[in-house]
């Protein structure tokens, strides 16, 4: 069913927003790209963090004075990673029902997907698509650390976990969503990976991104689910480029100068069918949102498509494969600003599918 999809410009959202009320949260939703709706994080609750709502189902993690951290000494964290890979191994070998594990999402940190599913069964129209998201492989374990403080991305065996962890909380959200019956897409939000290269993550190679990649992007193709690799902001995009991801999700409006560097590897991820959501509409500055309009970032974003012509492809062939994004979630912002961008979202949207298709 997800193999043949094709957005044609379809606006779509990141994940979230700044309000208290996770009905309102899907209301908004709704209101403005119902087409392919999603469930909402929102970040004002501390469990809806981007790091600490993926978290739970980690062997040894722990908080103390309001921090996680994993603590891989003693007994306790060497029954817990035993036990985890017992749970992982009796849900892949068919002998254990998802739902009684630690790979669910659950309403104590994840309420929005709860709602969401609710009202999705509700709606008189069938959405053309549905969407989740959870926090990608590598940034989940490069932001989290060990009691010593060291990231637990250096710990192969707790990598290997994160992978693990991220993968099955992934597939469960495309095994929940597929009961719509309409393709389900899932991003890994790879927030992290605007620091691949540097300092901060030495010793870390494109090899080991790639593996983490692999095996979580498998994860949901196995339930028939679409993969997404979101960042936003700039990456090495060859190693997410030549994933095995569907989609490619950027920042268009910042960062569009060093992702059009990567073109051989562009023209080769879009003749394999696959599908870039163009964050086009700005999220970072306040007064970039201020002052932009829909008029204004539907020419940017046809000013920029048109660089993929030499390559192979007119502005009706990348519409075709393209959704129209925010830039990142709007879940720091002012709601009056996430309402704006929410706005021109759609408003673009629909202006180029207007002109192209």
């Amino acid at each position: 069913m997800s193999s043949n999809f094709r957005p044609y410009g379809l606006p779509l959202l990141i994940g979230s927003l700044p309000v208290d009320d996770h009905l309102l949260a899907i209301k908004i939703v709704l209101e403005y790209t119902p087409e392919i709706p999603l469930w909402v994080q929102l970040p004002v609750f501390r469990e809806e963090g981007m790091i600490a709502q993926f978290l739970p189902g980690l062997p040894g993690l722990t908080e103390e004075q309001e921090r996680f951290f994993i603590n891989t000494s003693g007994r306790k964290f060497d029954d817990d990673i035993i036990e985890f890979y017992e749970e992982y191994i009796s849900v892949t070998g068919g002998d254990r029902d998802y739902d009684d594990t630690r790979f669910v999402l659950t309403p104590e940190t994840a309420k929005g997907f709860f709602i969401f599913t609710e009202t999705i069964k509700e709606l008189p129209v069938k959405p053309k698509a549905v969407k989740g998201q959870i926090t990608g492989p590598v940034t989940l374990a490069t932001s989290v650390s060990d009691h010593e403080g060291k990231a637990i991305f250096y710990n192969e065996d707790m990598r290997d976990a994160v992978v693990k962890l991220v993968a099955m909380k992934a597939g469960w959200q495309v095994r929940q969503l597929a009961e719509f019956k309409v393709p389900v897409i899932i991003f890994f939000d790879e927030a992290a990976l605007a620091g691949f290269g540097s300092s901060a993550f030495i010793g870390i190679s494109p090899h080991e991104v790639a593996g983490c990649f692999e095996e979580v992007i498998d994860a949901v193709h196995k339930e028939a689910g679409l993969a997404g690799i979101h960042v936003c902001s700039n990456a090495d995009w060859s190693v997410i480029l030549e994933s095995s991801a569907d989609i490619v999700s950027f920042d268009a409006y910042s960062y569009f100068d060093k992702f059009i560097l990567y073109s051989d590897h562009i023209r080769k991820f879009i003749e394999s069918g696959r599908m870039i959501a163009w964050g086009i509409v700005p999220t970072l500055r306040p007064e970039d949102i201020e002052r932009e309009n829909a008029a204004s970032l539907a020419e940017n974003w046809k000013k920029k498509a048109k660089m993929l012509e030499p390559l192979g492809f007119d502005l009706r062939a990348v519409l075709s494969q393209s959704f129209i994004t925010p830039s990142c979630g709007t879940g720091s912002l002012s709601l009056e600003l996430a309402t704006k961008v929410l706005s021109l979202t759609r408003e673009v949207s629909q202006i180029l599918r207007r002109e192209l298709l």
